[in-house]
């Protein structure tokens, strides 16, 4: 039995879920990997999809026997995302369904991002979406990255609302696993990344943000048809 959810915030994660940026940090580890003649695959990308970067590093570097420390991976892939993600294209649907919640009265909008600072902020320097957003936060600004809770725990508390009051929009394992551990409501758009069992983890999945937009039930933009 289902049951309209009515949020005080939503949270959406960055990567993946309102830009497709997975394809380019694909391309990149690549790169780095390409002077070792190792192949980044799929199946272990999944393992680190949604980590902080330091932590994703280490993994890779591990799983691989990469002869890099976590600083000289991340330095090298750096070089080939810099010129990347100023490009990357919105998620179908993101912005139209960002647009549409910016009205709503009460509402407030939050990312909770495992990308750093500076890099959240070289992926959105060619959008005009900055403004939509009370509060971002960066995996650089808080203790443990995804699959910890700690990212939407501090992006509900900056955002004064109870984390139970909380809608996030999720794409990756990690991030779904942290949304749930903080208590909150979570929609996984849907994408090659996830297995079967990861999709169990959300409320609602969802193959795009046009089934949100363009519904025929009584839902709206935020209000959704969630479990009871």
């Amino acid at each position: 039995m289902s049951a309209l959810f009515k949020p005080a915030a939503i949270i959406f994660d960055l990567d993946g879920t309102l830009l497709d940026t997975e394809p380019l940090y694909s391309i990149a580890t690549q790169s780095v990997m390409d002077p070792f003649a190792k192949t980044f695959t799929m199946d272990f990308k999944r393992t680190i999809i949604g980590r902080q970067a330091t932590v994703s590093a280490q993994m890779t570097i591990d799983y691989y026997n990469l002869p890099l420390t976590p600083t000289e991976f991340l330095r090298r892939r750096q070089l080939v995302l810099s010129e990347l993600f100023p490009d990357a294209e919105p998620i179908p649907g993101a912005e139209p369904y960002l647009r549409s919640l910016e009205p709503i009265k009460g509402l407030t909008i939050g990312i909770a991002t495992s990308s750093s600072r500076h890099l959240m902020e070289v992926k959105l320097s060619k959008k005009n979406w900055q403004s939509l957003f009370q509060v971002i936060v960066c995996g650089d600004e808080i203790a443990q990255s995804k699959p910890s809770p700690d990212i939407f725990l501090a992006c509900a508390r900056q955002l004064g609302v109870d984390p139970c009051l909380c809608l996030v929009f999720e794409d990756s394992p990690s991030g779904l696993i942290a949304a749930r551990a903080a208590g909150m409501k979570v929609v996984c758009i849907n994408s090659p990344y996830l297995n079967q069992d990861d999709r169990l983890l959300a409320d609602r999945v969802i193959d795009s943000y046009d089934a949100l937009i363009h519904h025929e039930s009584a839902e709206t933009p935020f209000e959704l048809e969630l479990p009871g």
